[in-house]
């Protein structure tokens, strides 16, 4: 299904008018998880989407028995149509979206003893590779009210190692890009667009990844653009993007190719392949149309959500122009559901048949980072006196508070008829009304 076409402007005025009729046909009976019918028995819409397009595109790529990215076409013609579509000078395909990030630091001459800041509120690949540098990530506490990096809270934790900062464009909303740029300009330190989970985001007007000094993006199998796996790192520097493919390329460049195994550099094998882009060309001719449908239907239930207290939407800093939407994301307040417990929420959320999780734990704390940083390697690069200081500047309060008030709903509920957003709703309402009975249960 790829989604009904809808006004995207949906005004506070149109949706008081309907409201009061919707509200009567759908008002709340028992919860699922106390004995009630659930609000929604069927599923959402699945994910992937695919057809015949992706089939034929397989088919081409297997008989023409060229599956590598060295003799066929399709991971250049990739390449070629995501610069288009981003804007981007130079676009480079790669295994995954941990290896754009890994190509990244190593392009940028990331080593041993460097300092990397990244957000706590991120998935685990943004932390580990920078362990996998040997280079010490100093995570920046969230923004709450946008679910991304705090920019007034960098500067203080930049030092004279300090060689990147990282921000991720977490959930296909945008970080405060302005702020960001404006430190690394000033302070002289290159910065990494993670946009792995925001796919034709747009600040002011331009996409998302073309701003930084590379901007990394994941297609693995629940993103936006979805090869299985698969990423790609988007490039305004010529060179850069040379370094970047001798990296990606057992460390043999673009320039050096038929030089009798010549090598520019030490590197890996981080290759795209054949099938891979010939799946992303597919799925790249149903992107804008899911995007539209995901935007209008994330505004329809962000009206919806801000009716009523108690499920408060993230917010977007001005110069989000456009919001991939990976995630739909809202801080629960349980004071709104007469103190019901954010877990059990979720667990009655669940039972009316609308999806969702808790999304991230603190990722700062994790014990795997605490463990690595003590680590033998690691004592050799920093002194005791910086990772001491390191576990004073390791507390992140805010996103602590955070990860125990997110709600998430992935991107596939986004992309059905908008009276999916209208059976959100009234299951959160449902909840609502009878949170009291579900604390007592």
């Amino acid at each position: 299904m790829e989604g009904i076409p809808m006004n995207p402007d949906l005004s506070r005025r149109h949706f008081l008018a309907v409201a009061p009729a919707a509200g009567a046909a759908l008002a709340p009976g028992k919860p699922a998880l106390l004995g009630g019918a659930k609000v929604r028995a069927e599923a959402f819409p699945a994910w992937p989407i695919f057809d015949q397009r992706e089939e034929q595109a397989l088919l081409a790529v297997l008989r023409s028995g060229r599956w590598y990215r060295g003799s066929g076409s399709h991971v250049k013609n990739f390449e070629a149509a995501y610069s288009t579509l981003t804007g981007a000078k130079q676009c480079l395909a790669t295994a995954n979206g941990t290896s754009a990030l890994l190509i990244s630091l190593n392009v940028l001459d990331v080593q041993a003893g460097d300092e990397v800041l990244i957000p706590p509120y991120t998935f685990t690949a943004t932390v580990n590779v920078v362990l996998r540098q040997h280079a010490l990530p100093v995570f920046v506490d969230t923004d709450p009210r946008t679910f991304q990096m705090d920019a007034t809270k960098v500067e203080p934790l930049i030092t004279g190692n300090t060689r990147v900062l990282m921000p991720v464009h977490l959930g296909g909303n945008v970080c405060d890009l302005d702020a960001l740029l404006a430190i690394a300009r000033r302070r002289k330190i290159p910065l990494i667009e993670d946009a792995c989970q925001a796919h034709l985001a747009e600040w002011k007007g331009r996409k998302v990844g073309t701003y930084g000094d590379t901007g990394c993006f994941s297609f693995q199998a629940s993103k936006n653009l979805n090869s299985g796996e698969g990423g790609a790192i988007l490039f305004n520097d010529e060179d850069l993007r040379e370094r970047a493919y001798a990296f990606h390329n057992n460390g043999s460049g673009l320039r050096a190719i038929g030089a009798n195994f010549a090598y520019a550099s030490s590197g890996a094998n981080l290759r795209l392949t054949e099938f891979q882009a010939a799946i992303l060309l597919a799925q790249m001719t149903r992107l804008d149309q899911q995007i539209r449908t995901r935007t209008e239907n994330a505004k329809y239930l962000t009206a919806l959500l801000k009716e009523s207290p108690g499920l408060e939407p993230a917010a977007m800093y001005p110069g989000c122009t456009n919001n991939a939407y990976h995630l739909f994301m809202a801080r629960y307040d349980p004071q709104a559901f007469a103190g019901l417990p954010r877990d059990k929420f979720l667990k009655a959320l669940s039972a009316e048949g609308i999806p969702c999780s808790g999304g991230y734990s603190p990722l700062n704390t994790q014990p795997f980072i605490r463990n690595t940083i003590y680590s033998r390697g690691y004592k050799r690069c920093f002194s005791e006196k910086r990772l001491q200081q390191w576990e004073v500047q390791n507390r992140c309060p805010a996103n602590d508070k955070l990860c125990t008030e997110a709600v998430w709903f992935t991107q596939n509920m986004l992309i059905g008829p908008r009276s999916d957003m209208d059976q959100i709703a009234e299951a959160v309402r449902k909840i609502r009304t009878h949170a009291a009975d579900l604390v007592r249960a």
